[in-house]
C-alpha cells in the first residue's frame, strides 16, 4: 500500500508540516470551542480566509450549547494568532495526516498497522473527494512517534 504523507502547503515559513521532515505526517491540529451559535463557525471561517489561510481538513462536535471545532490548516501560526486576536482560545495539538489512496482497503491497513504495534486511535476525521484520487485522514494516536514511524511510505 502506498501511502503518500506530505500535507498540501502553501510555499512559506509558517507552512503545517514538520520541518525537519518533510515525509513525516506530523502537524498542528487547532481546537476551538465556540458557542453552538448560527454564524459561530462562519466567522472563523471567514476571519482566516480573510488572511488567506487555507482549511485542509475540519471536524465539528456539538454539544447543547457549543462546539468542538478540530482543523488543520495551511498556515497554523497566522491562524492561532488571527483567531486569538478574535478572542478564541485555541489549542495546538500534534496530529498525523496522511494522504491515503482512496480504494477499498486503506482505511483498513492503516488501522490494522496502528493496531498491530498497540497504538490506540484517539479520534480521527477523514476527508474523501468523489472520484479517483486521494484522500487525507486526521488522526490522534496515543503514539505519535511511533505512529509516524510504521505509517511512513
Amino acid at each position: 500500500m502506498s501511502l503518500v504523507t506530505k500535507l498540501h502547503k502553501k510555499n512559506n515559513k509558517n507552512s503545517n508540516i514538520n520541518k525537519e521532515r518533510d515525509e513525516m505526517p506530523i502537524v498542528k491540529q487547532l481546537t476551538i470551542l465556540l458557542e453552538n451559535n448560527p454564524g459561530a463557525l462562519s466567522n472563523v471561517c471567514s476571519d482566516l480566509a480573510g488572511k488567506d489561510i487555507n482549511i485542509l481538513a475540519m471536524s465539528v462536535l456539538d454539544t447543547i450549547d457549543s462546539g468542538l471545532i478540530r482543523m488543520v490548516v495551511d498556515d497554523h501560526e497566522h491562524a492561532v494568532k488571527k483567531l486569538a486576536d478574535s478572542g478564541l482560545n485555541v489549542i495546538e495539538t500534534e496530529v498525523l495526516s496522511l494522504e491515503m489512496s482512496h480504494k477499498p482497503g486503506t482505511l483498513a491497513e492503516i488501522t490494522r498497522q496502528l493496531s498491530k504495534a498497540k497504538i490506540n486511535i484517539e479520534y480521527a476525521y477523514v476527508s474523501v473527494p468523489p472520484g479517483e484520487g486521494t484522500s487525507i485522514g486526521i488522526f490522534w494516536v496515543s503514539n505519535l512517534k511511533k505512529a509516524s514511524e510504521i505509517l511512513e511510505p
